[in-house]
């Protein structure tokens, strides 16, 4: 799968790639500003608003989907950076195709164009960059964005940009829920796809498309 999570070390956890060394470090940053999430439950409530969200992220990939293929290519994805006026290097946009084209198939679905966005939004977050009402040219799914980004740092309860089993048990017992454990236990898992025990953004990304049925309505559209 596009861009491995980071490996253990006896000083805490490696990122494996530069892309997600990037990560890390936004999310770090971001989370000594702290966190507006209260629990869990908080999330869970939210989820209706981002699917609409997500819906109108639809009509933006239809648009840079330019031989409507299903799929954004590189070539594609480096004229929609242009058109938002997302400045990243060749390098950079590489790395985050990569990473995001978990299919390997050379090509971006809805699902992984949607997780591509709010890296870039993660990553966007640049003082030394002109960012003005909108950081990646898209206002309305900024606010969606910056949910997500504030849900994954109430999970991350260490601030090392990485959640842990633990760290998932512990933000769901906040909520007070009885079957709290299994329910964590569940919710991680889901997120954990390469299964080594920790969750990075992209994959936290990945699973919330699936929690808010991103994945299901492709599926039927199939």
């Amino acid at each position: 799968m596009g861009g491995a999570v980071g490996r253990a070390d006896s000083v805490g956890w490696i990122p494996e790639t530069k892309i997600e060394a990037k990560m890390v470090e936004a999310l770090q940053k971001r989370e000594s500003k702290g966190c507006s999430v209260k629990s869990f439950n908080t999330i869970i409530l939210k989820f209706p608003k981002i699917d609409q969200s997500f819906r109108k992220c639809k009509a933006i990939f239809e648009q840079f989907d330019e031989d409507s293929n299903g799929v954004i290519d590189r070539e594609e994805l480096k004229k929609s950076f242009s058109k938002l006026e997302i400045s990243f290097t060749e390098e950079e946009l590489n790395d985050l195709f990569e990473a995001c084209d978990i299919n390997e198939d050379m090509g971006m679905e809805f699902n992984e164009f949607t997780v591509l966005l709010c890296l870039v939004y993660l990553l966007a977050d640049d003082p030394a960059a002109l960012h003005t009402k909108s950081r990646i040219g898209l206002p309305n799914l900024e606010s969606t964005f910056e949910t997500l980004v504030d849900a994954f740092v109430f999970l991350d309860k260490n601030k090392d940009g990485y959640v842990s089993k633990n760290e998932m048990i512990e933000a769901i017992n906040e909520g007070g829920e009885r079957s709290s454990g299994r329910i964590a236990m569940k919710r991680f898992e889901e997120m954990d796809w390469d299964q080594n025990g920790m969750v990075n953004f992209k994959e936290f990304l990945f699973a919330f498309t699936r929690w808010v049925g991103i994945e299901d309505e492709e599926d039927e559209e199939a």
